[in-house]
């Protein structure tokens, strides 16, 4: 198991002001609003979730990481749990012509709004409970997804990225260094269930036995 970061260039190239968030609008409200997943977390006002969210490229470099990283070649699979409007999952397809892909969502909203070209590939389902066969994949992701769960589910659901992968998995989640970045954490996050430091981020690997690599996003 090994600490990979793809994604912390990508994830700095937003801003945020964690005060207004908890000042100027009312959390509970953007909150419960955000974790129904539908179009006003996707599509509605930034302070419900991404404030709109189309495709403009932006995770082509990522693909190209991760493609790189793992060797990814034509004809392999790649199952991405969490993968919301799937653009990541079509640039892996840009980035390794001939991948096949998979993905998997609890957003009616987000599948029925995925990149088209990969639309065909998507399943409406709960990361704890994979629709898939044993070792059906040769790389299994999973970005910004698992620590929206519960820790009941969240074991099941590192279990679950064990039982489907062959060989390679890789997640990120949300964790935090100092008092400060937890604050911002909290501050900031609206679906989040699980907050917790890298240390016991690797005691919960763990204990659920998830043998893949991992990541970890921080609100500096």
């Amino acid at each position: 198991m090994s600490y990979i970061d793809f994604i912390e260039q990508t994830h700095r190239s937003t801003p945020r002001n964690y005060l207004e968030r908890v000042c100027v609008h009312d959390k509970v409200k953007c909150a419960t609003i955000a974790k129904q997943f539908g179009k006003d977390y996707w599509d509605g006002d930034r302070t419900v979730g991404y404030g709109g969210y189309s495709y403009d490229g932006r995770w082509r470099p990522v693909a190209d990481r991760i493609a790189q990283h793992y060797g990814l070649k034509p004809g392999q699979r790649v199952l991405d749990v969490g993968c919301g409007k799937a653009f990541l999952l079509y640039e892996l397809t840009q980035a390794v012509p001939g991948l096949e892909v998979a993905g998997i969502d609890i957003s009616v909203y987000g599948l029925e709004n995925a990149k088209e070209e990969v639309r065909p590939f998507l399943k409406l389902s709960d990361a704890s409970c994979l629709p898939y066969d044993d070792e059906a994949f040769d790389l299994v992701i999973s970005l910004n997804t698992l620590h929206n769960l519960k820790i009941f589910d969240l074991f099941k659901a590192l279990r679950e990225m064990e039982r489907v992968g062959r060989s390679n998995k890789y997640l990120v989640v949300e964790s935090y260094r100092s008092m400060q970045e937890k604050v911002n954490l909290l501050y900031w996050q609206l679906t989040c269930e699980s907050f917790y430091a890298p240390d016991e981020w690797q005691w919960i690997f763990e204990q659920a036995r998830y043998s893949g690599d991992h990541g970890f996003i921080y609100f500096e």
